[in-house]
């Protein structure tokens, strides 16, 4: 009689680990591309070797995890092109893209890269009027690589290794970057990403519960038949 109360309860406890486990998601590590749309940043929807921004607009790279583009962290910096381009004078023939490059947090980078990742940088780039966005990207932060399917892998040969892999993904909540034309310093701060403990679950709160529940049945049953 004991074997078959304890059966039940056994399973309680095989469902409520199962249960209490934490969840992994799948993400990919890799460089975003943002444009500037209204003060703020919209995620792009052609590739850096595509677009043709215009005199006076504003691009953002992005190295991060995410899962896909909705879900993908934005550049730490608005993009201000007055405080990006606003000591490069206008030139007959060229046009001037304001870039933001953020290298991301160390919870972004791979094992195999040096920790902290370089401060999030700004520059100006002066082009030729049909230069596209990566002709500006390279103008300001060389070296890049690609892959064979000519997605970017690094700016300013960051990170050295690997292209768009696929690794966990755990979302974090970050602080934002300050902007060094405001810093005392005249450069970026870091701000590390905070490492959240979780809570209880829901679901180890209910499998609580359930094996309370079950043992005391079968402290109740066994009290039963004794009498």
């Amino acid at each position: 009689m004991r074997a078959r109360i304890l059966v039940p309860l056994l399973a309680a406890c095989a469902v409520l680990l199962g249960l209490a486990g934490p969840a992994q998601a799948a993400g990919y590590r890799y460089w975003s591309f943002w444009e500037s749309s209204g003060g703020g940043w919209t995620y792009a929807t052609q590739g850096p070797g595509t677009a043709r921004p215009a005199d006076g607009d504003v691009t953002g790279f992005r190295f991060a995890v995410s899962p896909d583009s909705q879900n993908a962290p934005r550049p730490r910096r608005a993009p201000d092109f007055a405080a990006i381009c606003g000591a490069t004078p206008a030139e007959d023939g060229t046009k001037r893209i304001g870039l933001v490059i953020d290298f991301g947090t160390p919870a972004d980078a791979s094992e195999y890269e040096p920790k902290p990742p370089p401060a999030l940088r700004t520059a100006c780039a002066r082009v030729r009027t049909d230069a596209t966005t990566a002709d500006a990207l390279a103008a300001v932060a060389e070296p890049l690589r690609y892959n064979n399917q000519g997605l970017l892998c690094a700016i300013a040969d960051y990170p050295r290794t690997g292209c768009g892999e696929l690794v966990s993904w755990n979302p974090r909540p970050e602080a934002s970057t300050p902007d060094p034309a405001r810093s005392p310093s005249g450069s970026p701060e870091s701000h590390p990403v905070m490492d959240l403990e979780p809570g209880p679950s829901i679901g180890l709160v209910a499998g609580l519960a359930a094996v309370a529940v079950l043992g005391a049945a079968a402290v109740w049953q066994a009290r039963r038949r004794r009498r």
